[in-house]
């Protein structure tokens, strides 16, 4: 079980030396300085310093005293990612590598489009192979599992079963609790044995929590779809729910169907959260200060504390933060949202990562908004890509160097993921180590 976290959001004393009091930009009231402020800031720095980094200690052996040590880190344990539902669905060959090419650059995660209702939208005739008849926003899955797989990208298969029927299930699919509990496990049986363990994790159930206003389905279908997925899949692969979304606040319904779940046997294995801001005229509001705090840092923070009441990591699986407007100070209201809510989710200790939705402006599904992307339509980065870059790349990244001790202990404090330390013997001769700081 999770420690409980001493955090104040509402009352901080926290005072952090080093951190500068943030710039403050003209395009965001005095109001949202006065939630997103100082105080809190410098306590969102000292969870990040406490929680997201640990101490490291190495002996370089044979090493020349005095000689220059680097340590590099050269990847994150924290998931950073994104949906990759326009997988060459761009139309240059030029957009579609920029498309790819974040995820590596920025992201290390990708939630990759496994909806039934469009991956076998005939019975028998799954999409999974690239020569796939074409349909947007969900490619074919086998070209994009190869192409995470030859980046080193983590995996996600979003979603095997969704709880709302015209989103997730396809059209052949019967009204009859017996004959779909029946297609549901041979749907998780076919999957497993497709992918195996190639892809890390999958949403098992997505969005459950409304059932009865959702359409007709098996009896317990949640219960069991974790047990088919426990039975089929290998034990290495990660089981997820996937529910609610923060503007609903520290709601206890989500806390309870995953611990009736965990305490029936299911084996869920991090519990998924979403913040979608769809509406661009939210965006300015919460710029404004007259959002009623619907996504204050208080609110955000008191949400995950609940969901930490399920004793598993959290992901924040989805995540829409639309630019009020497609201008200059639109998209400035859209990166520094972008950025201080990151740093929030960043600095609690029970999250383990962070999935933006729709990488590109006008990708989203339809009656999401056009301009909520990190790229614009021509595959710009807009500034909440360089906000996000700065963060995960930079800021978020721990790279030294120090002079080699006659001992040849090093010691340092840094962000949890994969070195390469660099540093050369006595000979001379240029010498390379992997470490991991856990």
């Amino acid at each position: 079980m999770f420690k409980k976290t001493v955090f104040s959001l509402a009352v901080c004393a926290i005072s952090v030396a080093s951190v500068i009091a943030q710039e403050k930009s003209p395009v965001m009231s005095e109001a949202y300085y006065k939630t997103w402020n100082d105080s809190l800031q410098n306590a969102i720095d000292a969870n990040i310093e406490k929680y997201r980094k640990a101490d490291a200690e190495l002996i370089l052996e044979n090493v020349k005293p005095g000689s220059v040590v680097t340590v590099e880190q050269v990847s994150s344990d924290f998931l950073f990612g994104s949906n990759i539902f326009l997988f060459d669905q761009l139309d240059s060959p030029e957009k579609n590598q920029k498309y790819k090419d974040a995820f590596g650059d920025l992201f290390n995660q990708a939630t990759i489009a496994f909806y039934w209702k469009t991956l076998e939208p005939e019975k028998g005739k799954i999409r999974f192979a690239a020569d796939s008849p074409y349909e947007y926003r969900r490619p074919a899955t086998d070209p994009v599992v190869e192409f995470c797989e030859s980046k080193g990208i983590y995996m996600k298969g979003h979603a095997i079963i969704y709880g709302i029927r015209s989103w997730g299930h396809p059209t052949w699919l019967p009204e009859d609790r017996n004959v779909m509990e029946k297609e549901f496990e041979e749907h998780i049986k076919t999957l497993a044995g497709r992918y195996k363990g190639r892809i890390q994790d999958w949403d098992v159930v997505n969005e459950c929590y409304d059932q009865a206003n959702r359409g007709l389905m098996p009896d317990d279908y949640t219960y069991k779809s974790f047990k088919w997925a426990e039975k089929y899949f290998p034990a290495s692969v990660k089981f997820n729910t996937n529910e609610c979304d923060m503007h609903w606040g520290p709601t206890k319904r989500y806390t309870e169907i995953a611990r009736n779940l965990i305490d029936r046997g299911a084996r869920v294995d991090y519990a998924g959260v979403q913040m979608h801001i769809f509406n661009p005229a939210e965006a300015t509001k919460i710029a404004e200060g007259t959002d009623n705090g619907q996504l204050s840092p208080d609110r955000l923070w008191a949400t995950l504390e609940e969901l930490k009441n399920i004793e598993r990591p959290i992901f924040i699986s989805e995540v829409t933060i639309s630019a009020p407007e497609d201008t200059p100070k639109g998209l400035e209201i859209q990166k520094i949202l972008t950025r201080n809510m990151y740093r929030l989710w960043f600095s609690h200790p029970c999250v383990a990562g962070i999935t933006w939705w729709n990488l590109v402006d006008g990708g989203a599904a339809p009656g999401e908004p056009s301009i909520s992307g990190l790229f614009d339509k021509n595959m710009n980065k807009k500034p909440a890509y360089e906000a996000l870059d700065q963060l995960i790349n930079h800021e978020w990244r721990t790279n030294l160097t120090f002079k080699a001790p006659k001992d040849g202990k090093i010691s340092w404090r840094g962000f949890k993921g994969d070195y390469k330390i660099t540093y050369k013997d006595k000979k001379g001769k240029s010498v390379t180590l992997d470490y991991h700081i856990d």
